[in-house]
């Protein structure tokens, strides 16, 4: 197994330095808001949204101060989604530390979480690169589109894989997208080499998301936090989708019509957890997984110089196997 580890160290300088710009460019005058933000770094996350970013870059160039700003840029957006979210989703916990709206409260949560679009702006701005800007304004449409469509489709019980790719390609791959893209920008890549890394890009943040949700349908303790909340809102993610979707599944019907309920019990959760890991359905998500990994593997071999390529392919493998 790949560790994340090992792919932070070939740019763990670089790591370094995005990490004090970033913390530099969050630094207010306010008190309250600085208490805040320093908090909330102490635990900064697995950054593999920026380290995409440099990885994409160093294969065209060095990782200079425009590109820590497009990577910069991209992390604080990502924070900032992070901390809506969790004031939709009233989360109390985040990394296993409590949520800005936990410690603080929503009004709070919501204005950092403000604070940081408007430094995710600004640090694309200082780039003096449009695209890269571009990419930032398009890239903060695209996530609240694919929430609102996971939402619609919960709501309207849409199950198709038609759909659910749909959704997890605007929520988590259009950011992966996106890194590539600014990474290449920011050294000038040529157009082929950046639309290749983009779908590269694309295929690790589909292959991230159904491992994330692949989660979801294990026990508890097994993951280490607590299962089952997409079900709990009413979403229908890839591995119980797959069983649903086949009627020579055992009780097709009628798993599909607890599917299809409003509302859940802790024990109704169970036993649709329990259908997809017994019908098949986390092996199916694997098997999506390894395909859309296969895919990018022939994209990479079409590199100028694949062997570049290798830190940023690591990145599959560690997903795939990853445990939490």
């Amino acid at each position: 197994m790949t560790s994340l580890d090992s792919i932070k160290a070939v740019i763990a300088p670089d790591l370094a330095r995005l990490n004090t710009l970033i913390r530099t460019q969050l630094h207010a005058d306010n008190p309250l808001m600085d208490k805040v933000i320093e908090s909330y770094l102490t635990s900064k996350g697995k950054q593999i949204r920026p380290i995409i970013v440099m990885l994409c870059a160093r294969m065209f160039g060095d990782i200079d101060r425009r590109v820590l700003d497009a990577a910069a840029a991209v992390e604080l957006l990502h924070n900032a989604s992070l901390i809506h979210d969790d004031v939709v989703d009233e989360a109390k916990l985040r990394r296993n530390e409590p949520t800005i709206n936990a410690v603080w409260d929503n009004h709070i949560a919501v204005l950092v979480g403000d604070f940081f679009v408007s430094t995710s702006l600004q640090r694309a701005i200082d780039t003096g690169d449009m695209r890269i800007i571009e990419a930032i304004g398009r890239l903060g449409k695209l996530l609240s589109l694919g929430e609102i469509d996971q939402i619609y489709n919960a709501r309207e019980h849409t199950l198709t894989e038609e759909a659910y790719f749909k959704i997890i390609n605007l929520k988590t791959a259009s950011l992966f997208v996106a890194c590539a893209r600014m990474g290449c920008y920011a050294v000038g890549a040529d157009e082929d080499s950046t639309d290749k890394l983009s779908r590269i890009a694309e295929l690790l943040g589909l292959c991230f998301q159904i491992r994330d949700d692949v989660f979801d349908y294990y026990e508890p303790d097994k993951v280490g936090k607590p299962t089952g909340n997409d079900l709990r809102e009413g979403k229908v993610t890839l591995p119980l989708l797959h069983v649903l979707l086949d009627p020579d599944a055992p009780c097709h019907e009628a798993m599909n019509a607890l599917a299809a309920r409003e509302q859940l019990t802790d024990g109704e959760i169970a036993v649709l957890q329990a259908y997809a890991r017994d019908n098949g359905g986390i092996e199916y998500a694997y098997a999506r997984m390894n395909d859309l990994r296969d895919e990018a593997t022939a994209i990479a071999a079409t590199l100028p110089r694949p062997e570049a390529s290798a830190p940023l392919m690591q990145i599959f493998d560690y997903i795939i196997a990853r445990d939490y």
